[in-house]
């Protein structure tokens, strides 16, 4: 299979990627097995299908929710099956409570309706550009796991913020999904120890550190391109801070956080100790 190229850590790594995104792209969605997995996918679900065969087809299940982001997530049959019966029921709480867009979105779109899913010729050709694009971030991340995070940030924070979400809701998804979880816990430098915390204090502090440092108040302002690629730029430095990568220095990344329109004196300081 066609492995990612990313010659270096850090940032100088993402922006080769960024740059060579397409083309990587296109080679690796043309490797066998995720060119016969789409084809699969697109086969089967060229007509109907009953939520217990799709059910009892593992790899249609495993495709299928590697292009939701839910790879890894296949094995849970039972909550699978009580998100496709409860997304059409008006009355139901199952999904808004969830508050996972991963799960939100699989089942709006699969739908069923009387038992059986039925995909339209538009919905099939979008799960399958999105699990070529997951199944691309997978291989990203057995080359560079920072890498595969960032790509995961830079496509799902939209999604997260939604529309016309409360800034609650907002943190809570944020607080909710692993991947995101993570770069914002990495490039805000917050402790470990801060999940051990009560929920709505951890949502009270991510929010602080949001807005003085990114100057956002309004949290679904998180997914304008600008506070994306800023979000990632500090994800990538602080990770190289913290690991000490020998592609790009610490010092360059301690640059690039104060670049970044930081410019705190913890931060100048920080830059001034990896000098001396």
């Amino acid at each position: 299979m066609f492995q990612p190229a990313i010659p270096l850590s850090g940032i100088g790594g993402w922006q080769f990627l960024q740059s060579t995104y397409t083309r990587q792209l296109e080679s690796f969605t043309e490797s066998p097995q995720v060119r016969n997995d789409r084809d699969y996918m697109l086969d089967k679900f060229s007509s109907s299908v009953s939520v217990e065969d799709f059910l009892k087809d593992k790899r249609l299940v495993r495709i299928t929710m590697t292009a939701f982001g839910l790879s890894g997530e296949e094995w849970k049959t039972g909550f699978i099956r009580k998100a496709l019966e409860e997304v059409a029921d008006p009355e139901s709480t199952f999904l808004p409570r969830l508050n996972n867009t991963k799960y939100t979105e699989f089942a709006e779109t699969l739908f069923p309706i009387d038992g059986k899913i039925l995909l339209s010729s538009n919905q099939r050709a979008k799960v399958a550009v999105n699990y070529e694009a997951q199944s691309f971030q997978s291989a990203v991340g057995e080359v560079d796991d920072t890498m595969r995070l960032a790509l995961n940030y830079q496509s799902e924070i939209s999604k997260i913020t939604g529309t016309e979400s409360s800034d609650k809701t907002i943190l809570y998804r944020i607080l909710g999904d692993v991947p995101t979880r993570t770069v914002m816990e990495t490039a805000f430098n917050l402790p470990d120890g801060i999940s051990n915390l009560d929920l709505d204090r951890q949502a009270d502090i991510l929010k602080e550190r949001i807005t003085s440092v990114l100057g956002i108040s309004d949290m679904s302002d998180l997914s304008t391109p600008a506070a994306t690629e800023k979000m990632i730029q500090r994800y990538l430095a602080m990770d190289t801070i913290e690991n000490g990568s020998t592609s790009y220095s610490s010092a360059s990344a301690a640059l690039t956080l104060l670049g970044g329109g930081i410019g705190s004196q913890g931060s100048e300081n920080l830059f001034l100790s990896l000098l001396s």
